[in-house]
Parts: structure tokens; C-alpha cells; sequence
């Protein structure tokens, strides 16, 4: 069965200035930026918190008057810039927010990759900090490095501002061309919490996901926690590979499209990713091994309740017929995704399908 076209009534624009956006936090006491109805369109700006590493090339004049407008004591808990949070007409705890990415494209042509202290192999490398610039080539839907110099100290203020003409820069990755997968790093609803939740780790509202298939072409779905959802959307990325091993990906904004959809039809425990040939189920723990559980418990019960498959029979096809990977390592509360093919199903049914 085709998924149901939603025929949009609106189409928003929602652009990052120091009104619209909260810098490091979840809250569900955070007053809305925008107001949508189900079946709208936003055409979002997502600001990298990394646009410091190579001003000149990172920043237009609305990034650093971002940067300058918002004090760095408000940049709290967590480190990520996120746009919004949009509310959501009718949208009640236990309902599903689908957030269907539309389109990604870079702001600006850079890109920066931080080696950081809280990157898996930091104290292989000295305990030493790396950034590495990369340029894109639009045309070839690649990135290639610039250059690289050693970051002064420990990056510790979300939004440093550094100067690079000051720094030792050296090439890096010489004839290396990475392929470009535009996505969002952090993208959420607020969960039902006081006060301020940090964007650093990942959690059943979403967040810190760090899967690099929450792209164009891909829907997720976020289980609503508060009235409204109060869904935004941050911490672009242009390219990570499974694991984001060093501390990062390559960080760079992106303008974005997507579409909301409330859905009252069904409910999962965590966020779920559909892309175009699969669907992706996700759990997050500090314990690898607890993640890896989590994303089991929860496969299996996208493969009972909406492929209406036997317990026994779905542990039996996500032995043999699912896909296992780390997620990120990075983000305290580490990640994993399991993915399963929606063509071995006999149709095509599932949460996403009406």
C-alpha cells in the first residue's frame, strides 16, 4: 500500500535568529517559535555550532550575529544550536509526530570535523585537538579537506570563535573525496521533563541521533511527550560514517524542508526512521550492550505489532534478515540502529502506512 499523500495547507519559514532558536537545551516550557497544523511545510535554517572553526568561511552576517546575540551562559546544558520549537496543532502525549525531510542543502560550502576530547580514541592521540576544514563541490556531491590545524586548549565553549589565520594550518587528506550525506545530527521533540534537558544525548524524544540517514528522502517518526510536541531541529551535519569516532561529523548548516504529520493511528517507544527501502529502529544507552538490547526489544516490537509477526518468528528474521550497527560513541549515552529491509515483506505495511 502507497503512502498516503498529505496535501500541504501552508508552508512556514523559519529562519535562526537569536528569537527562534534555543541554544544546548530541550524545554517544554520553552514558548513556540512557530505554530504549524498537521500537513505543513517549514523550510527550517539549521546553524552549526561549529561555524567558529573557520569564520571567514562558516559565518554569513546572520550566523554571527547568531553567535554574538546569545549569551555563552545561555548556551546550556548541551552545545547544540536548535531551531524552534515548533508547536503542533492537536498534537497530546502519546500521539506521533511523522517528519517527513524533504530536502537539505548547505548554507555555506564548508564544513568542520572536530578530533574533540570526548572522541573515542582521544588519548591515542595525545590529548590533543584536531580540526579539519573540508570545502564541497556541489556539483559532485563530494567533500575534500582543506586544511587542518591543532585547536589552541580544550573545545569547551559551545560556539567557539577560533582564529584560524593565527593557527598552524596544514594539509590534510590530500586526493580524498568524501561523499556528501546531508542530515540532521539533532532533531527532537521536548520530553516531558523540568527544565532543561541537554541536546548531547540521544533519547526516546529524539535528540542527539547522530544517524546519518536522517536525510532527504527518509521520514521519522518521534513519540509526543508534551501538548503541541514542540519539535526542532539542529546540529546539521553534511557527512559522518557509522560511529562519528573522532567527536564529530562534518559540521556545516543546512536549510531543510519537511513536513509534519500528526498521526493518532499508532504508537512505538522510540524514534523510528523509514527510509525509502527500510525501516531503522534505534536504542540508546551508556552501556553499549544495553543499547544493543534496547534496539532488539524494540525491533521486535515493530515486527509483532506492525508486521504482525510471531514473537518466535521475528526473533528468528532479525537474526538472519537485520542489520546491526553502532550509531555514535560519543554522546555519552551511546547508540545503536538496527536496520530491516521493508521488500522481504509481502507488503508494504508498517507504521507509515495508512
Amino acid at each position: 500500500m502507497a503512502r498516503e499523500q498529505i496535501v500541504p495547507t501552508a508552508l512556514h519559514q523559519l529562519p535562526a535568529t537569536a528569537q527562534t532558536v534555543h541554544w544546548g537545551y530541550f524545554d517544554p516550557a520553552l514558548a513556540p517559535a512557530l505554530r504549524v497544523r498537521s500537513g505543513d511545510l517549514i523550510q527550517a535554517e539549521a546553524i552549526t555550532h561549529h561555524a567558529g572553526d573557520a569564520p571567514e568561511l562558516m559565518m554569513d552576517e546572520p550566523i554571527q550575529h547568531l553567535f554574538r546575540d546569545i549569551p555563552v551562559a545561555d548556551r546550556r546544558p548541551g552545545v547544540h544550536i536548535m531551531t524552534g520549537p515548533i508547536f503542533v496543532e492537536g498534537a497530546r502525549p502519546g500521539d506521533m509526530l511523522e517528519v517527513r525531510y524533504l530536502q537539505m542543502t548547505p548554507r555555506m560550502d564548508y564544513g568542520s570535523n572536530l578530533a574533540a576530547s570526548w572522541g573515542y580514541l582521544y588519548q591515542e592521540f595525545d590529548a590533543r585537538e584536531r580540526v579539519t576544514i573540508y570545502g564541497i563541490d556541489r556539483r559532485s556531491n563530494q567533500a575534500s579537506a582543506l586544511y587542518a590545524y591543532d585547536f589552541p586548549g580544550k573545545y569547551q565553549v559551545p560556539g567557539t570563535i577560533t582564529h584560524c589565520p593565527e593557527c598552524n594550518r596544514e594539509p590534510a587528506l590530500e586526493g580524498v573525496r568524501v561523499p556528501m550525506r546531508p542530515h540532521l545530527g539533532t532533531a527532537g521533540v521536548a520530553p516531558d521533563v523540568p527544565g532543561r534537558v541537554s541536546t548531547i544525548p540521544p533519547g526516546k524524544h529524539g535528540g542527539n541521533i547522530d544517524n546519518w540517514r536522517i536525510g532527504a528522502g527518509s521520514t521519522m517518526y518521534y513519540p509526543v511527550a508534551v501538548d503541541g510536541g514542540l519539535f526542532s531541529v539542529g546540529d546539521p551535519h553534511i557527512s559522518q560514517g557509522d560511529g562519528e569516532l573522532s567527536g564529530t561529523a562534518i559540521e556545516a548548516s543546512l536549510n531543510v524542508l519537511f513536513q509534519i504529520i500528526l498521526r493518532k493511528d499508532f504508537s512505538f517507544p522510540s524514534p523510528l526512521l523509514e527510509a525509502p527501502d527500510c525501516w531503522i529502529v534505534h536504542g540508546f544507552d551508556e552501556d553499549l550492550n544495553l543499547a544493543m538490547r534496547h534496539a532488539a526489544l524494540d525491533m521486535l516490537q515493530l515486527l509483532t505489532e506492525h508486521q504482525h509477526l510471531s514473537r518466535n518468528d521475528a526473533y528468528s528474521l532479525m537474526s538472519v534478515a537485520a542489520d546491526f550497527g553502532v550509531t555514535q560513541v560519543v554522546d555519552g549515552r551511546k547508540g545503536i540502529h538496527v536496520r530491516i529491509a521493508r521488500g522481504i515483506f509481502p507488503q508494504a505495511t508498517g507504521p507509515g502506512r495508512r
